[in-house]
């Protein structure tokens, strides 16, 4: 961790499970100062709490800000002395930007145009922005926000030579909050069949750990108006329902199909074909480089680049498919899971 030696990093939306992971992975390293930013008092005063009680001895490196990325002046008043930042401030449900459009364009878009303002005007060194496979190909509010917002960082990017700007997009992150399987875990404990919306539907799945690695590596190898994204395998919904009955002890034949929801796709896809055509094969990783072409396009009138990667659309459907058992393991491997198979135990 000697890039983040006595540096000070800033988290928007800290207070989610992305900034708990951060701060579990970080805490205890050589970092100088780890600040929260979100404008929510109650869970930041819990995440206080918490890791006052379960580390002690480095709890003080945390710092909390109360504010919104959509107010520029809360940002600008966390940004003295911030060296990194990692920016997870969003809002994520797809129904609730369906019915919200505004709000969505509101923190993942001009939130964002907020931090990246802050950022430059404050000589922040390098920010990462977290964003969503819903952003390729989007159909619903929530992506098209977030597709918006990777089209401000690239754009601001461009604009400056001492803050580093790049992005990560990944897939579905398991058990993260609001996502789907601490919900089936409750389900099956009140003895309820577990709900899903349609079988066949493919999902990404990366555990917290992993977002927190890709964010690494894009802080490390990303270059200024880069997107990267992790090479993950993907499962049905079906076949993750079935491996967490499985695990905790669910009827399998009870399941519950209930329809898809507001917004939602059959299939998600990490690149669109169209980035394939330029994405860079970093072995985990790809990495599509932003386009520096200006535009004055009379140049390319008479000249032009015809070469193509061979690389094709990589979406939830044609990575790699895990099987139950695989499913189940990778599951299984997670703290949270392991923490409430604990308890079940009990």
């Amino acid at each position: 961790m000697s890039q983040f030696t006595n540096k000070t990093l800033l988290i928007t939306g800290g207070t989610g499970s992305f900034g708990n992971a951060v701060l579990n992975r970080f805490l205890r390293t050589d970092i100088g100062e780890i600040r929260i930013f979100s404008r929510d008092e109650k869970k930041q005063d819990d995440m206080r709490h918490e890791f006052q009680a379960k580390m002690p001895d480095v709890a003080e490196k945390i710092k909390f800000y109360i504010g919104d990325v959509r107010d520029l002046a809360s940002v600008k008043n966390a940004m003295h002395g911030v060296d990194y930042i990692f920016h997870a401030a969003a809002l994520k449900q797809v129904p609730s930007c369906e019915f919200f459009p505004i709000e969505a364009v509101k923190t993942n878009v001009l939130g964002t145009e907020n931090v990246l303002i802050a950022a430059i005007e404050a000589g922040v060194k390098n920010v990462v922005c977290l964003s969503t496979d819903k952003a390729a190909y989007p159909v619903n509010a929530m992506g098209t926000s977030k597709a918006m917002m990777e089209k401000v960082i690239v754009a601001k990017a461009r604009t400056t030579n001492t803050t580093k700007i790049c992005c990560t997009r990944y897939g579905n992150v398991m058990c993260s909050r609001g996502s789907v399987i601490p919900l089936w875990i409750d389900q099956i404990r009140s003895g309820n069949p577990i709900t899903l919306t349609e079988p066949k539907m493919t999902r990404f799945i990366m555990s917290l750990d992993e977002a927190v690695d890709l964010v690494l590596f894009a802080f490390e190898h990303g270059e200024p108006g880069d997107i990267l994204v992790q090479k993950a395998p993907a499962c049905t919904i079906q076949t993750q329902a079935e491996a967490v009955c499985e695990l905790f002890g669910g009827d399998k034949e009870k399941i519950k199909v209930i329809g898809i929801r507001h917004g939602e796709k059959m299939y998600e896809t990490l690149l669109t074909n169209e980035e394939c055509a330029h994405a860079i094969d970093m072995g985990n990783f790809y990495r599509v480089p932003c386009d520096k072409r200006g535009l004055n396009y009379d140049k390319y009138f008479n000249t032009g680049d015809t070469e193509r990667n061979t690389l094709t659309e990589f979406n939830s459907n044609n990575t790699q498919l895990l099987t139950v058992e695989e499913t189940k393991a990778k599951i299984a491997a997670l703290a949270y899971i392991r923490d409430e198979l604990a308890k079940d135990a009990k």
